[in-house]
């Protein structure tokens, strides 16, 4: 069943996500935490803040608060931009490489006609669609958007959808597939998952 195995072969690849985030996800803790263990450095900068706050310890505090915050939002950042960063290259360079991912490999699926230039469009698409746009409605709740966080977040649902349901219609063609202009076969088998609708100019 071509559904179910394309099916698989998401899960496994998103599995892979999912590892990468939780790796992030630890090491984003452990950088978070080094900031409030590290009491001589605290103790420091909180001494230069009372003395250019000329005595003003609530200014000072408050300063050392929004700096600790800001740089705990900003290593908040940098994880979701990493993850979005080697999700692409990890689609990208499996799509150009080896005309599949690793899930897709596991399944016996290819992605077809050769790639080329089409594994960036192609693996910014799925990118979008399973991962960065959900990273910028992370990114814009953990700054304070709540509103237009969830509102982005609504826009990835969306995305998500509009990249997946396709693959049950009859033609088989993600938004990804549309986008590059490729299908996924079945690899040693003529007949193709997905019928490619390229046009020649």
């Amino acid at each position: 069943m071509p559904k179910l195995r394309r099916a698989v072969a998401w899960f496994v690849d998103f599995a892979l996500v999912v590892a990468l985030a939780s790796a992030l996800a630890v090491l984003t803790f452990h950088r978070i935490s080094a900031l409030v263990t590290d009491v001589p450095e605290l103790a420091a900068r909180g001494g230069l803040d009372l003395l250019t706050s000329r005595g003003d310890m609530l200014e000072a505090s408050q300063d050392l608060g929004l700096s600790l915050w800001n740089k705990s939002v900003l290593y908040v950042e940098q994880a979701f931009g990493l993850l979005v960063l080697t999700v692409f290259l990890y689609q990208w360079a499996c799509l150009a490489l080896a005309g599949r991912t690793v899930g897709k490999a596991l399944v016996g699926l290819k992605v077809s006609p050769r790639l080329g230039r089409r594994a960036v469009r192609r693996a910014a698409v799925t990118t979008a669609a399973d991962v960065a746009v959900y990273a910028v409605a992370c990114v814009l709740l953990v700054e304070g958007q709540v509103v237009l966080s969830v509102l982005v977040w609504a826009v990835a649902v969306v995305l998500f959808l509009l990249n997946a349901l396709p693959v049950l219609s009859p033609g088989r063609r993600s938004l990804a597939d549309r986008v590059a202009g490729t299908a996924v076969s079945s690899v040693g088998f003529s007949t193709p998952v997905a019928t490619p609708l390229v046009r020649t100019s």
